[in-house]
């Protein structure tokens, strides 16, 4: 923009909303009556640029959302260009239907100037960084992580000495199972761990037989429930009227809310479930969960090649679905949580048992990432370390 001047295609035969922004010497206008003189005009100038295209909702022949599905069909609209509609009456269902097609922003009459200004201004910045950043990634192959070779190494011999020496106690917990609850002594669930990828995650079976077809039986227990995230993002309400921290949306009531609030509210619901009592634990169940027995069959997942003795838990398939469900298509985003190894324990366990057991979802999702970020073979012995003595204290994380 020019000299902080911004340049805008007015659309319709609305006067009242363009005279006061012709007035206004922040702004330079274009106005062109219908959609029909646009497009002629456009096919004609095809090298024009404009900060802004603001449509009136309704015009002869054609209304503004249909006419803004014409100018991407026909690549008049540039994917960086803000698109606003404009209306005399506050419509809910249009504006919920002109956001769930791309358009920026909805704005009845009257227009504020200083508003319109500075959500322009964000919204030009905001697509500015968003594309660079999209067609920058698009543009990158997503690096597949590959195990160093010292921490397989390292894997490898450990687990084939833990599965040697303890091999007792796995002929002792495999009976005590069997004896309680008649049925399969190990439990192997679908897991996504490295890479996205999917395994199968071995462990001593806690459950009584069929424990997955009660889920919803138990669900009102889910500690994670009942998390909660703020109702005005602190962030949005550091920066100026109109302009917010991320792409702005409509929630369940109606109130426009940006993407990070959006975000928050699904990760709180649904992706992570820990439930305290569980009446599905049998009573050895209880038992080799309190003393981390029922982990020792994932020493094979670790001779595998599935897991790593270091590293993020892997989720169960619903989970980490839930858990990049809105950030589809952002493979650096993917990779913050999944570019590394699945691990045994890792750093959010640890950090949970020296806080009691109590860790908000959102926190285990940042540690994640740190370690994905910062993880070496350095610190996964010290995490190893630190796992022996938490373990120590007999706690269930």
């Amino acid at each position: 923009m020019e000299n902080n001047k911004i340049k805008i295609l007015f659309i319709g035969e609305n006067n009242s909303f363009v005279e006061p922004l012709s007035l206004d010497e922040r702004f330079d206008i274009s106005q062109k009556a219908n959609g029909i003189a646009t497009l002629n005009w456009l096919e004609s100038n095809r090298n024009l640029h404009f900060d802004a295209i603001l449509c009136n909702m309704f015009m002869r022949g054609v209304n503004g959302i249909a006419f803004f599905e014409e100018l991407k069909h026909k690549k008049y609209l540039q994917t960086k260009t803000p698109f606003i509609l404009v209306s005399r009456n506050f419509r809910q269902p249009l504006r919920l239907n002109s956001y769930n097609i791309g358009i920026d922003d909805y704005y009845c009459s009257p227009l504020s100037a200083d508003r319109l200004y500075n959500r322009i201004a964000y919204l030009k910045k905001y697509k500015d960084e968003y594309i660079y950043n999209l067609d920058k990634v698009k543009g990158e192959k997503l690096e597949v992580y590959k195990t160093p070779f010292l921490k397989r190494t390292f894997d490898v011999v450990m687990a084939s000495f833990a599965l040697l020496v303890l091999s007792p106690i796995f002929i002792l917990t495999a009976m005590a199972i069997y004896a309680e609850s008649r049925g399969k002594v190990f439990y192997a669930s679908k897991r996504v761990g490295k890479n996205f990828k999917t395994f199968d995650f071995y462990k001593f079976r806690s459950m009584y037989p069929n424990a997955d077809q009660r889920i919803k039986e138990v669900a009102h227990l889910n500690q994670y429930k009942g998390i909660t995230v703020e109702d005005k993002c602190s962030l949005c309400e550091k920066l100026p009227d109109g302009e917010y921290c991320s792409p702005t949306y409509l929630d369940d009531s109606g109130k426009t809310v940006c993407e990070r609030i959006i975000k928050m509210r699904r990760q709180a619901e649904v992706a992570f479930m820990k439930i305290e009592n569980d009446p599905r634990i049998t009573k050895v169940g209880k038992f080799i969960r309190n003393t981390s027995i029922d982990e020792l069959p994932q020493f094979v997942n670790i001779l595998k090649g599935d897991m790593s003795f270091v590293g993020n838990r892997p989720l169960p398939v619903s989970e980490a679905n839930a858990l990049t469900k809105s950030e589809k298509g952002k493979r650096l985003e993917l990779g913050m949580r999944f570019h590394c190894s699945a691990g045994l324990t890792g750093l959010w366990q640890v950090e949970l048992r020296g806080r009691t057991g109590k860790m908000s979802e959102e926190e285990r999702f940042e540690l994640d990432k740190q370690y994905a970020c910062e993880n070496s073979f350095g610190k996964d012995l010290i995490l190893l370390f630190r796992t022996f003595f938490v373990f120590l204290k007999n706690q269930n994380v």
